[in-house]
């Protein structure tokens, strides 16, 4: 169902079991899929593709161009996969020519109010954005990480899998998988037990990466020395693998 007052461009693909409030624009090139709902006074700009199920709040505006300088109104795209909820004011840029060219959304992720998604950022699945989060442009989050609210990412910084960043963090530096940052500028404080015992991991398993963590981070060891220490341990323990992959692969230096 659209409501009479939405303004939808000839172009737009929705379809049929799509739910679209009041006073909401959707531009040309924009492709919704079933059973979305979308509330009212949201606009859509293409290209853009939403997927299924997803539910977008009032007063979100996804797929508008890039304020980057360079930007110079090229057709790149946004995409977004399914089963995401992304809540009131949230605004979501379209990528760039100069990278990627497409900003990449997964699933079953929750954008909390007024947080911010810049040009060619990779958004994993079951991801958290805490109210007035912000990433710039280029940034990598990894599946099951959380911002906490007014979280701010730093440009092409990555973000790894289960991690947490704390209420207020200034992220400048790459973060692992499954560490806690806080601060300004973000700094370690452990493992994100919390996060991963509510997924189901168990206490070998969480053990392991508090090792893997002492390693990297207590022990005063070169990454590469840490990574020699913990080959035992990482062949038992595919989490301790995704932990020091992140670490090994960081480009702009994981966060100390």
């Amino acid at each position: 169902m659209i409501h009479p007052s939405s303004i939808i461009d000839s172009t737009a693909k929705i379809a049929d079991s799509v739910e679209i409030g009041p006073f909401c624009l959707i531009g040309p090139d924009v492709e919704i899929e079933e059973e979305t709902k979308i509330e009212s006074h949201v606009i859509l700009k293409g290209p853009t593709k939403i997927g299924k199920r997803n539910h977008i709040f009032q007063f979100s505006t996804l797929g508008d161009g890039s304020p980057d300088k360079k930007y110079n109104n090229e057709p790149t795209t946004l995409t977004i996969g399914n089963d995401n909820i992304i809540r009131e004011g949230v605004t979501i840029h379209r990528g760039t020519v100069q990278d990627r060219g497409d900003t990449l959304i997964g699933d079953r992720n929750l954008i909390m109010a007024y947080s911010h998604i810049a040009h060619d950022c990779v958004l994993g699945n079951d991801i958290v954005l805490t109210n007035q989060a912000a990433l710039a442009g280029s940034v990598d989050v990894g599946d099951g990480a959380i911002l906490g609210g007014y979280a701010i990412v730093h440009q092409f910084c990555s973000i790894g899998s289960y991690s947490f960043c704390a209420m207020g963090s200034a992220v400048n530096k790459d973060i692992p998988a499954y560490v806690k940052v806080r601060g300004n500028p973000a700094k370690p404080f452990g493992i994100n037990v919390t996060g991963i015992k509510r997924i189901g991991y168990s206490k070998d398993t969480i053990e392991a990466l508090r090792s893997a963590y002492r390693s990297v981070y207590r022990k005063k060891l070169t990454v590469e020395e840490a990574v020699k220490e913990l080959e035992s341990l990482r062949k038992d323990f595919k989490e301790v693998d995704l932990f020091l992959t992140s670490v090994e692969s960081s480009t702009r230096g994981i966060s100390r």
